[in-house]
């Protein structure tokens, strides 16, 4: 029985829903009642007026009442029918308040014709409503000798008020009510009303001054202070005489003195003008929609020469780069020129993403005042300006939608754009073009950019070369999925550095795991790298050399923060400027400090390999060693809490997200989505701190770095490569020399566990012997010092020297004689 009602339910339910979705209007049936409604407001609008021009509402009163007959003739400009509308909306209605009906009709009708926003019609209605009440009733109540101005309800109205609250209470209703309109409809407040008077009595004094100023001028013009054709000089302004008439009011005194020119002769005026940088204009496209502009930046001028290479020495200063005084910078035509011919702008395909655009928001009801589209290398931004009332988040949560109706991969909704009030719809173009690296080299931005450690990374949507420092990051963390280009980000970034400083200046750390994307550095080893001291080569490719390299460079860090320390100085700016300058004596241990860059390629394979190793150097790094000029970028597939700790992640505010496959990886990169929805191919966010931009990666090929590490590699260089302070880990400090009667009780049982397993690990011995952890590494310890263990090697198990018992069995007693 209860399934019986619940069905029965459930059918009323269904019968209701589809009873209002018949009730909706289609699109051809709101166009014509809406053409309906504007032509009926014109038929009232006639009605109307003729009901007032020739006294028609006197001589058609009588033929209203008998409109049956045929024969009957009125003066209604509309007939019959206008007639009837005008005495039963104006005569027995609101009076002349009866026009703003009119106006009610008229925008209904237009706003269902067009499909306009219903929000400000419903307003409308309210407010005109409240209007023709209370004009009804005012015309009742001043003229009620003419009933026909105030219609039969506001002369009832008016009399009804004043029978309870007399012509006064009346009168002040009304008025209340006119405030209220003015105050809620019209927006007029005590602030613009002051505002008004303020601007008229300003107007007022300046044509008193006007009037005042020529008869002063005329008194204070002397022959000797006049113009004169062979010398010029610039006399005192007789408006600083008047400021007084201004200001008469304010409480601040005037300093005169401070306001008279500082020139007083022709000869003091420089007439060489200032030359000031010329901002790129953006060149407007005009489209037949006004409303719609498509904006193109202007292409940079290549530098074709590098101006890293214009090193000007002083000679009363230390010289750094004396060693290779005769090193050259790599030049830019080793880049390869890729022949795109810059943007080329498709307005075809422009108009017909706007116009899906906005159909795909007006479907949903939101409006658009303007859009603006601005043409990138892979992207392009359109601006929109919503109108009133627009809530931000329904836009947003239309991304899918639009990416549908665009039919494309990778649609990015920013709302709203930081420092404007637009939200902006990123769209990826149909044929992107490629940034190449000479483009981006050679931009004067880069040539010119006054940084520590410039970083190229390509263009942005507006194509403008991206340029940042490392040295203001400190560190970077670049996370992308497999394949989308952190390595050609990674080679970009050392391609701008080799570009911009000289060997002494700066050495890079390469950590390669994958052994094959940064050998092409290999050539440079002896200009740029830097290495521990007896190792062969200086990029690393084994991960068990990791921890001793970052180890190494902890150490690095702490003998530079030494020096720092004793030059009294808090970075390594300061420090080399001091240094430089002479200040410091190379007998105490100062030397001039390169920057260290540590670019580690694939960080989720040492976190595997090393583990708490490799993390608690890394820590250290990040958080101390911005002050000493060591800076860490970081590559790795997905940055999640078990490779990048929240402490690392701390000191990593700039990131670089390359296109990842979900949102979740998007928020663990930049704590926000949006790199989900990159196109690939070297598309990417660059976040440091709040703002996150969309940057296209300049493109360089494997032959292009190797070109440039040829012609840096063929130069002279130094003799070795730059050498890092030698680590030696705690592992190889235990004492060899135990003494035999020292050794646990549990050694002999612990070395037959550990011989017959072929494992050495302390966890081990604490599953076999039961033992908690200290004692357990107690005896790998004392076995390691006997020779039947090996050392430590990280996360691995230790070797075992011993093979068999038998074997252990003759160790002991060789220890015993």
């Amino acid at each position: 029985m209860a399934k019986t009602k619940k069905e029965t339910a459930d059918k009323k339910t269904e019968s209701k829903v589809s009873s209002i979705k018949s009730l909706t209007l289609s699109k051809q049936q709101k166009f014509v009642l809406g053409c309906l409604l504007v032509l009926f407001s014109i038929a009232l609008l006639v009605a109307f007026i003729s009901f007032y021009v020739n006294g028609q509402w006197q001589t058609d009163q009588s033929a209203v009442s008998q409109l049956g007959d045929r024969d009957e003739v009125v003066q209604n400009w509309l007939g019959k029918f206008g007639a009837y509308l005008a005495d039963l909306i104006v005569y027995r209605g609101f009076g002349l308040a009866s026009f703003i009906i009119v106006r009610l009709f008229f925008l209904t009708g237009l706003f269902l014709a067009l499909e306009l926003s219903t929000k400000k019609l419903k307003n409308t209605w309210f407010w005109d409503l409240f209007a023709i009440i209370i004009v009804s009733i005012l015309f009742g109540f001043f003229a009620t000798s003419a009933p026909e101005l105030g219609g039969t309800i506001g002369y009832e109205l008016n009399l009804f008020l004043q029978d309870y609250i007399g012509k006064t209470g009346t009168l002040l209703s009304l008025l209340f009510g006119l405030i209220v309109y003015l105050i809620f409809k019209i927006k007029v407040s005590p602030e613009k009303i002051q505002s008004y008077f303020d601007s008229t009595k300003k107007e007022f004094k300046s044509e008193l001054d006007s009037i005042k100023k020529p008869q002063q001028q005329e008194q204070d013009l002397e022959p000797e202070s006049a113009y004169n054709l062979e010398e010029f000089a610039i006399e005192e302004d007789p408006e600083l005489d008047n400021i007084h008439l201004i200001k008469e009011d304010s409480k601040f005194e005037i300093n005169k003195e401070a306001l008279k020119p500082t020139i007083s002769h022709s000869s003091e005026i420089d007439l060489n003008p200032i030359s000031k940088p010329i901002q790129p204009v953006p060149q407007i496209t005009a489209t037949p929609d006004e409303a719609f502009v498509i904006e193109k930046a202007e292409e940079e001028d290549i530098i074709e020469e590098n101006l890293a290479s214009r090193l000007v020495a002083d000679f009363g200063l230390f010289d750094p780069t004396l060693d290779l005084s005769n090193y050259k910078f790599p030049t830019i035509d080793l880049l390869k020129e890729y022949s795109t011919g810059g943007i080329t702008i498709n307005q075809e395909e422009l108009e017909e993403n706007k116009n899906k655009i906005v159909d795909t928001l007006r479907n949903y009801k939101i409006e658009i005042a303007q859009i603006k589209a601005t043409v990138g290398p892979s992207v392009t931004l359109y601006e929109i300006v919503p109108e009133a009332g627009i809530r931000i988040s329904k836009i947003k949560s239309l991304e899918d939608d639009i990416a549908l109706s665009l039919s494309a991969l990778g649609i990015r909704i920013i709302a709203p754009i930081p420092g404007k009030g637009t939200i902006g719809i990123e769209v990826p173009n149909k044929t992107p073009t490629m940034v190449s690296m000479k483009s981006v080299i050679g931009a004067a931005k880069f040539q010119e950019a006054e940084m520590e450690l410039p970083i190229a990374l390509g263009k942005t949507i507006s194509n403008e070369t991206f340029v940042v420092d490392l040295a203001k990051m400190p560190h970077l963390l670049m996370a992308g999925a497999t394949g989308q280009g952190k390595s050609v980000g990674l080679n970009a970034v050392l391609t701008s550095l080799l570009y911009k400083k000289h060997p002494a200046e700066v050495k890079f750390v390469l950590v390669d795991p994958k052994k094959v994307e940064l050998t092409l550095f290999n050539k440079i080893e002896r200009h740029y790298l830097a290495k521990l001291p007896d190792t062969e080569d200086a990029i690393i490719t084994d991960n068990a050399k990791v921890v001793n390299t970052l180890n190494s460079l902890c150490t690095e860090m702490d003998n530079r923060y030494s020096l720092l320390k004793d030059a009294m100085v808090r970075n390594i700016k300061e420090y080399n400027e001091k240094f430089k300058s002479r200040k410091l004596n190379p007998e105490a241990g100062h030397r001039f400090l390169p920057y260290i860059v540590l670019v580690v390629d694939e960080f989720a394979d040492l976190i595997m390999t090393a583990g708490k190793e490799v993390e608690v150097p890394i820590a250290r790094l990040a958080q101390l060693a911005r002050a000493i000029g060591i800076h860490l970028i970081i590559a790795t597939q997905r940055p999640s809490v078990n490779v990048i700790t929240g402490l690392i992640k701390a000191n990593f505010p700039a990131r670089i997200a390359f296109r990842v496959t979900s949102k979740i990886d998007s928020r663990t990169i930049l704590d926000t989505q949006g790199a989900d929805q990159l196109i690939g191919r070297g598309d990417l966010l660059y976040s440091n701190g709040n703002d996150v931009i969309r940057v296209q990666c300049a493109f360089i090929d494997t032959p292009e770095v190797e070109k440039i590490t040829d012609f840096i590699g063929s130069q002279k260089a130094y003799a070795t490569a730059y050498m890092l302070p030698e680590f030696v880990g705690e592992e190889s400090g235990i004492n060899l020399d135990i003494d035999i009667s020292e050794r646990d009780t549990l050694f002999r049982e612990a070395a037959e566990i550990i011989v017959n397993a072929q494992q050495g690990s302390a966890s081990l011995l604490q599953r076999k012997l039961k033992l908690g952890y200290n004692r357990a590494g107690r005896l790998i310890d004392q076995l390691e010092a006997a020779g039947i263990v090996g050392p430590f090697e990280g996360s691995k198990a230790r070797s075992v020297n011993i093979l068999d018992l038998s074997a252990l069995d003759q160790f002991f007693n060789n220890e015993q004689n």
